[in-house]
């Protein structure tokens, strides 16, 4: 079994074994599959880069920067064809492969150029569930309305239905499944309770809007600020950190809403420049220069960690950073993707407990951050990807404040708890020598949402709309 999507519009990504961008919500998908993602599981990913124009990733490699109208109107028709070539490659391999649509499948405004909803189930004969979100009301008219505006042979595709998100007693819901069901000839295969923190990576921002302190606890909890860029990306670096006991991490979308956090993290950004821009104008530079002069720890990961350096330069225009680090960062057309793997330098004034320690993760780089010459240069990490090792990222003297163009960081299970630790310390407080094993924790997530699924749909009913009267092996 593996996933696809042709089409996905995210600005967290997946780096696949042999360097290829992919969404992440495809990558963990094929994970949960027990399979290595491929590019050609998503083999188009829009990474929307301001309000109009996006970069457009083919097969896992930059292809072009593209406004709407230019997609909508041109790119669609080279896109189906890779679409469909990446399918063919999929289905020599597979046994059964789950294809996600897109939003809505009905957009009419869109639906002429369609290469992800219901153009891929009729080109493939595909049977269709609908999946309708009842957490946002409506939820007859969403599949009524929906089936309404379904092509007569859209609709003979359609296997049934799936309510999702669904708060409250089962039984006040049966009297309008009946109704929906006679009145589509469809049948509801599951009424899906809602699922409070299902711990799976999110692929969208949207979110974050959701995501708060949890409650004010009181006592040792070491307090982390994300800082929430305008078009922040791979914001799941930080999803480890949010599994650990002793972490309160809180995302930040104003200067004034900083409070007194013990480490604040700039995170990576889709366009560094302009959600720089906007700091600026909001004040967060010398926000952020107040809470390290009172003793705040600063990390900065990719995209964040370009800003806290001396400066940035794209297209003949360069901006000044936080200056916190000296390094500048040169952007060019030019984007890598790569899986590395390193260890944390050996330095004067790093702490012990990280000296030494691997890490692993991945880098998607567009342009190069270098040191300023005649500065003091200490890296954060020796890092390689199929090469000689290389110098990677900064740390201060004091081993307090560092930066990386690494994502996944924060998986390192050890790195993440020693890291940690060394807060506590800092603070007169005792370390906390249990660390979590972050991918296990993933897997049990995995498993427990595939158990909270399959115990509230109709499994048999489910498999014989599908036409599998074993199973689906």
């Amino acid at each position: 079994m593996v996933p696809f999507k042709s089409q996905n519009m995210a600005l967290n990504s997946y780096v696949t074994p042999d360097g290829g961008e992919i969404g992440r919500a495809q990558g963990v998908q094929a994970e949960a599959c027990g399979v290595d993602a491929t590019v050609d599981m998503n083999p188009i990913l829009i990474k929307p880069f301001g309000e109009s124009h996006s970069q457009i990733i083919l097969r896992g490699q930059p292809h072009s920067h593209r406004d709407v109208f230019d997609f909508r109107e041109e790119f669609h028709r080279y896109a189906w064809e890779i679409v469909t070539q990446s399918y063919r490659r999929l289905e020599r391999e597979a046994n059964l492969i789950v294809i996600e649509g897109a939003g809505s499948p009905v957009e009419i405004n869109l639906k002429d150029r369609d290469i992800v909803n219901m153009r891929v189930a009729r080109w493939l004969g595909a049977p269709v569930i609908l999946v309708a979100d009842i957490d946002r009301g409506g939820v007859f008219a969403q599949l009524v309305g929906t089936m309404e505006l379904l092509e007569p042979e859209e609709r003979e595709l359609v296997a049934g239905f799936l309510i999702n998100k669904f708060r409250g007693d089962p039984s006040l819901m049966e009297q309008g499944i009946r109704w929906l069901e006679e009145r589509t000839g469809k049948p509801v295969l599951g009424l899906i309770p809602w699922l409070t923190d299902p711990g799976i990576e999110a692929e969208d921002s949207v979110t974050l809007q959701h995501r708060t302190r949890r409650g004010e606890e009181k006592g040792e909890f070491l307090r982390i600020a994300v800082i929430r860029h305008p078009r922040i990306a791979n914001f799941t670096d930080m999803d480890a950190l949010e599994r650990e006991p002793d972490v309160v991490l809180d995302y930040v979308d104003r200067p004034d809403s900083l409070g007194s956090p013990d480490v604040i993290i700039m995170p990576d950004s889709k366009n560094v420049m302009e959600d720089w821009l906007h700091w600026e104008r909001s004040g967060l530079p010398a926000e952020l220069r107040h809470r390290l002069e009172q003793g705040t720890r600063m990390v900065g990961i990719c995209g964040g960690y370009q800003m806290m350096g001396q400066s940035i330069e794209s297209n003949c225009r360069r901006l000044q950073g936080l200056d916190f680090f000296p390094v500048t960062t040169i952007y060019s057309t030019e984007k890598k993707a790569a899986k590395v793997k390193g260890t944390v330098n050996v330095a004067e004034g790093l702490p012990n407990r990280l000296a030494g320690l691997p890490v692993e993760g991945y880098e998607i780089q567009t342009g190069v951050t270098r040191p300023i010459p005649g500065s003091m240069n200490r890296p954060f990490l020796q890092v390689a990807a199929g090469e000689p090792f290389r110098e990677s990222g900064q740390i201060t003297p004091d081993g307090r404040h560092w930066g990386t163009d690494l994502h996944g960081i924060f998986d390192n299970d050890q790195f993440r708890r020693e890291w940690l630790n060394d807060i506590r310390l800092e603070k007169g407080w005792q370390p906390v020598e249990e660390v979590i094993r972050y991918r296990k924790v993933r897997e049990a997530a995995m498993d427990r949402l595939a158990d909270h699924v399959q115990t509230h749909t109709d499994m048999d009913r489910l498999y014989r709309v599908l036409g599998w009267t074993d199973g689906p092996c």
